[in-house]
């Protein structure tokens, strides 16, 4: 474990900790923690743009950000959540292309920055790297193909009900059964594909139905078998 220093704050980081970097050798976490950057951001913070040159990747130390796409009517598309642990950006600098999406912490979060050519070498020279990378990059493709595939066939209730699993999935819920994370009525939105206003008629429609109840932005989930039920998908 290695110390980091970004003004004020002190980072105490082990990279092997990351899915990513676990099975690498001594010598090779050695070389990039020699690399790689700390930084610590504040709320809403845009990380990367969509269409910049990023050059490396960010691994999610701490804190949660919102991947999304930004459509001709400048209007976010939420393509997925990035949380501790995590890798972003690794796509366009594999592919060595501008970034296809942006970044946006949803909280403060710590990120580390790994350079672009750290990656390609151990992309080259580490196998067990490779496909980790490979590994994560056809579950990213595989959870975009789903997302088009709801997009057109199910109903915005549907899918509503679906996002609110995913969201469950993804970050638990705490003691009082809530989700952890609160999202804004618009993100939700731009996660289901769909107007604000929308989102919002269904939500009061899924807490008159008792299914949730809604605490500012947070949401608790009181009937899970009805939110499956409602999303139309097996579990």
């Amino acid at each position: 474990m290695r110390r980091y220093f970004d003004q004020n704050d002190i980072f105490c980081l082990d990279l092997k900790k990351f899915e990513l970097l676990c099975d690498l050798s001594d010598a090779d976490i050695e070389t990039i923690e020699k690399k790689i950057n700390m930084t610590k951001l504040k709320k809403n913070s845009v990380v990367y743009h969509e269409g910049c040159n990023i050059g490396g990747i960010y691994l999610v130390v701490s804190g949660i950000l919102k991947i999304y796409k930004t459509g001709y009517d400048g209007k976010e598309q939420i393509i997925r959540f990035a949380k501790s642990g995590d890798p972003i950006g690794y796509r366009s600098v594999i592919a060595n292309e501008p970034a296809c999406t942006s970044a946006e912490t949803l909280t403060e979060a710590s990120l580390c920055y790994i350079p672009g050519d750290e990656i390609h070498r151990l992309f080259k020279e580490n196998k067990d790297f490779a496909m980790s990378l490979m590994l994560t990059m056809c579950k990213e493709l595989a959870e975009s193909n789903k997302f088009l595939l709801d997009l057109a066939q199910k109903t915005v209730r549907e899918r509503l009900a679906e996002v609110l699993l995913l969201l469950m999935d993804a970050f638990d819920l705490d003691e009082e059964k809530r989700l952890r994370i609160a999202l804004t009525r618009e993100d939700l939105a731009n996660m289901v594909g769909t107007a604000t206003e929308s989102v919002i008629r269904l939500l009061s429609e899924f807490k008159q139905d008792k299914i949730i109840e809604l605490q500012g932005r947070y949401i608790k989930l009181l009937n899970v078998p009805q939110l499956i039920k409602l999303s139309n998908i097996r579990i």
